[in-house]
């Protein structure tokens, strides 16, 4: 299924990091509609067990900060 689709949407957060975890972990945003301000977060975790070890990656993030400068 890989780029038949933009976006998942979702009624809670677990349901949508499903699919995107399996179909873009290194490039899904999570956006939080409905709120008065922009909100964009990493659709990963913190990965405190593989910090300052030279595994973690910090894609997400960007493609996070880079979707919220564009909303903004």
């Amino acid at each position: 299924y890989e780029g038949q689709y933009d976006m998942v949407v979702a009624m809670y957060h677990d349901q949508g990091h499903i699919p995107l975890k399996l179909l873009g972990f290194y490039d899904g945003v999570n956006i939080t509609a409905g709120l008065p301000f922009i909100r964009t977060s990493a659709d990963h975790g913190t990965a405190f067990d593989i910090a300052w070890t030279g595994k973690a990656k910090s894609e997400s993030m960007a493609v996070s900060i880079k979707l919220a400068m564009q909303l903004a």
